[in-house]
């Protein structure tokens, strides 16, 4: 009994879904007719490249300079740059001796400067002095030999100025002789026992003369003795030298 109802409700219900599916199809093509045309999808474009013709030769240099660069030996580019390298180590190495004797070089006259500012800072100071000595000689000489032998007791006040005069000159040049200052005398013998030779570093001729017992270029009179400052004339002796031709 049950089952005879429920066949008559499947049998009831199987028109009215048939119609539902058959329906359908309609429907949807009827909503797909109205859609707008902004969702429809758009047709694709041809996409057009450009391509530029500096580009295309740059590209065919550069595509031989690499085929070249295959094609050469890697021995070849080694010793290149061996080559380059050898050179720059040379250049370095001539810079660096040329910068060692500069340097040197440098070092040897800054010492040569120091020492001769060391050795003639008195230079113009002893030049001043030098008319000073000489007021001595002359006036040692200014007094007669009669009177300097006398033993007389008028003399005696002379004989003591003599020998202060001396004993003073005698304290200065000590003094300068320690500072590099000395005076030489042309017309004292030389070594061997004979008279000094006329030399044009140390001496000034003022006159020349003959003179009997004596060979040419003998020096046989001091008009003022020479000063030396540690080994520099610093005046020449002005004598008178023989000329017996």
């Amino acid at each position: 009994m049950f089952q005879r109802i429920i066949l008559r409700q499947v049998q009831a219900v199987r028109p009215h879904l048939s119609v539902r599916s058959a329906s359908a199809p309609l429907a949807l093509r009827r909503t797909s007719q109205f859609q707008p045309q902004s969702l429809r999808p758009l047709a694709r474009l041809p996409v057009v490249r450009s391509y530029s013709t500096e580009n295309k030769a740059e590209e065919g240099k550069q595509e031989e300079k690499n085929g070249e660069s295959e094609s050469q030996n890697p021995e070849d580019s080694v010793r290149k740059e061996l080559e380059k390298k050898e050179k720059e180590v040379v250049d370095l190495k001539d810079k660096y001796v040329r910068s060692v004797a500069d340097f040197l070089n440098l070092q040897e006259r800054t010492k040569r400067d120091m020492d001769n500012a060391r050795n003639f800072a008195i230079q113009r100071f002893a030049v001043d002095l030098l008319e000073s000595i000489d007021n001595f000689d002359r006036a040692l000489l200014a007094v007669p030999e009669d009177k300097l032998n006398s033993t007389e007791a008028e003399h005696k006040d002379i004989k003591d100025l003599v020998s202060g005069l001396k004993m003073t000159q005698n304290i200065l040049m000590n003094t300068l002789k320690k500072h590099g200052l000395e005076r030489f005398d042309p017309s004292e013998l030389a070594e061997d026992g004979k008279a000094q030779k006329f030399d044009p570093n140390l001496h000034e001729a003022t006159f020349m003369a003959k003179a009997e017992g004596k060979e040419n270029g003998d020096i046989m009179y001091t008009q003022s003795k020479g000063f030396r400052l540690n080994g520099r004339v610093l005046r020449a002796a002005k004598v008178g030298v023989v000329k017996n031709d």
